[in-house]
């Protein structure tokens, strides 16, 4: 790391510490030329992706959609917030280690539904209808019996 007040390449770190949002480390420097202290933040560089939209548009990965989208179909639920941010964070996780520059919105909404599922079902149910844009009652329950005969549902067995 190279001093900001001499220009000389060597320092050597006296502290590291955790911000408060957990997401970098603050790191208290020494150079070892002038003796003078500086402070750096070290970050992990995260990789940007475009999704590929249904209608063939690409756009840049916007975290705060896929949060939206989940809220909605949360809305009125028992679930935290942070219940909401590990399950978008899980869903990035997937996506950054996919390493694909391109992800098809498609994908990105079957990682929010397979979270939801386990989550919960009416948010799953809720979220689904949007997404798989039903056309009817019987595409809807076709879409609800596949959660029955899975035996997903929270205390009920596969039938």
């Amino acid at each position: 790391m190279k001093c900001m007040y001499c220009g000389c390449e060597d320092s050597k770190v006296i502290d590291s510490r955790s911000t408060d949002d957990g997401k970098s480390i603050r790191r208290r420097r020494e150079c070892t030329a002038c003796g003078r202290r500086f402070t750096t933040f070290e970050t992990i560089e995260t990789i940007s992706f475009l999704v590929i939209k249904r209608d063939g548009t690409r756009q840049l990965y916007d975290r705060s959609k896929v949060k939206n989208g989940i809220l909605r179909a949360c809305e009125k639920r028992p679930i935290s917030m942070a219940q909401i941010d590990r399950v978008v964070d899980d869903i990035e996780k997937a996506l950054f280690n996919s390493l694909d520059e391109e992800i098809t919105s498609q994908k990105i909404g079957d990682l929010v539904m397979e979270q939801l599922k386990e989550l919960d079902e009416v948010a799953y149910i809720r979220f689904a209808a949007v997404y798989r844009q039903f056309k009817d009652s019987a595409t809807f329950f076709e879409e609800m019996s596949k959660i029955f005969n899975t035996g997903n549902v929270k205390g009920k067995k596969k039938r």
